[in-house]
């Protein structure tokens, strides 16, 4: 069944924030790199994705968005439109633009059956013309196990990957959390899981924009502590204790909101910035490398591609992870600071006293990859023509 050229969608839903659009394009980043003849196909719910560089092979299709409440709720984001029409609407987006794109594999981030049940059709679709092999790629952490098992019962989430997909890739290493055995998979679905390793982002594609970007920042020299918030839309808290922290003498903070930090905690980060000539502020990079190799410390949320960010250059770090709706920061940084890789704060004792507290301590070493397997991006490629190249193993009902 396998064509030449291979064709690949990844989908993710992005209702908040840009992880999942972030990790699919490392994903793309890394297959095309190692079969230039690849062609991707992004399909991404986040409305900045047009800010990223893709590389050739590389394309994106961005649905109407979507926006993810504190209470977990969905509702649009722009149109004036019910949920419901929007899910119609972006089911027939990415059925049309699937049927004509053809893929050998798709690969789904993170929800079986995508926001409010966006791909079912979809999913349906590619299944019964049999050409499809479907991959549903999760992160190391998805939540604490209970409530994941009551949230996977519940949407049925075994029943999507026995009927719809063939294997489950998980970005992480089982050495560090055992997402099958602590979530009790069916023994049918733990059979599906293959384990990729963490995304290592040090191996990716340069982006000179970012280093121009960082170049006008003027950093003199000296120490620089970064403080990364992820998309920035619940980070205000964490950005808030930065601001306020004493460094070191001769330290330069620099602070990255990230897009969705809310306008009006931007105002008082930049009064508070302008007052300050040890601070620098940046809102977005479309890639945080030369960010990173600038750092000696870093501060940061917890989420998955900030935490590969950490570990992949090496940094001493502090995770102020966040704890609700979902305990996955948590866990995740709980986990990785057992085996000594990161430092944790709980956000309930953030604050800059705290933060300045733990910048003068410099008794941790930097630490080292050695416990960690970040082979990931190494191994997707061979993974995915390996998949192509199979017969189908999900149920087609």
């Amino acid at each position: 069944m396998t064509r030449t050229p291979l064709r690949v969608a990844l989908y993710s839903h992005d209702t908040m924030g840009l992880g999942h659009t972030r990790r699919n394009l490392l994903i793309a980043q890394a297959l095309t790199a190692a079969n230039p003849e690849l062609s991707a196909l992004m399909i991404t719910g986040a409305r900045t994705s047009s800010a990223f560089s893709y590389p050739p092979g590389v394309d994106c299709l961005t649905l109407p968005a979507l926006h993810k409440e504190a209470t977990g709720a969905y509702r649009s984001r722009s149109l004036h439109l019910s949920l419901g029409a929007m899910a119609r609407l972006r089911s027939a987006t990415m059925m049309a633009a699937l049927e004509a794109f053809s893929p050998n594999v798709l690969i789904v981030d993170n929800v079986p059956l995508g926001a409010v049940q966006e791909l079912k059709e979809v999913l349906r679709f590619l299944r019964t013309g049999g050409q499809t092999r479907c991959v549903l790629g999760l992160r190391d952490v998805l939540d604490e196990p209970s409530a994941v098992r009551e949230e996977w019962q519940r949407l049925d989430n075994e029943g999507a990957i026995r009927r719809w997909y063939d294997e489950v890739w998980v970005y992480g290493d089982p050495g560090v959390y055992d997402l099958a055995r602590e979530y009790q998979l069916s023994p049918d679905i733990a059979a599906r899981v293959r384990y990729t390793g963490y995304l290592d982002r040090e191996s990716h594609q340069r982006h000179t924009e970012a280093e121009e970007i960082l170049a006008r920042l003027e950093l003199p020299a000296g120490p620089v502590v970064v403080c990364l918030a992820g998309g920035g839309q619940d980070g205000a808290e964490l950005i808030r204790a930065f601001g306020g922290t004493p460094f070191p003498p001769g330290t330069t903070g620099v602070i990255l909101t990230g897009p969705y930090f809310p306008e009006s905690d931007r105002a008082e980060l930049e009064r508070t910035a302008g007052r300050r000539t040890d601070m620098r502020t940046l809102s977005f990079l479309p890639e945080t490398a030369p960010l990173l190799e600038r750092a000696d410390q870093i501060v940061a949320m917890g989420g998955y591609n900030t935490v590969m960010e950490v570990l992949s250059y090496r940094k001493r770090a502090l995770i102020v992870p966040r704890v609700s709706p979902r305990a996955e920061q948590l866990v995740r940084a709980q986990k990785l600071a057992e085996l000594g890789h990161i430092d944790v704060l709980h956000p309930d004792q953030l604050t800059p006293e705290a933060l300045a507290m733990w910048l003068e301590n410099q008794s941790a070493s930097t630490p080292s990859l050695l416990q960690l397997d970040m082979r990931g991006l190494e191994r997707l490629p061979a993974m995915l023509a390996e998949l192509a190249a199979s017969a189908p193993v999900a149920e087609v009902i």
